[in-house]
């Protein structure tokens, strides 16, 4: 029982990070592709906490979820690109 909620839990992170990187690459709106890269990478961090690499999970929360995206948001707003 255990083991098939592990690999339904592995499924759902994966499709909602193949979701969210999908959509990231669709959407025309900036900010909102910047908002879905994020996700992106919170699923990214579930996904390593899982599979137990607790230090890419930590880096991967820092870096991906939260300097890059302070960093697009800081460069959309400089560049003009917030509509």
């Amino acid at each position: 029982m255990t083991s098939l909620l592990l690999e339904v839990s592995y499924v759902l992170l994966l499709a909602g990070a193949v979701v969210s990187a999908a959509a990231a690459v669709l959407l025309k709106a900036p900010l909102a592709s910047v908002i879905l890269l994020s996700v992106f990478s919170v699923f990214s961090t579930l996904l390593f906490a899982m599979l137990q690499a607790v230090d890419v999970a930590m880096a991967e929360a820092v870096i991906g979820a939260g300097l890059m995206t302070a960093l697009f948001v800081t460069a959309l707003n400089r560049t003009g690109g917030v509509r």
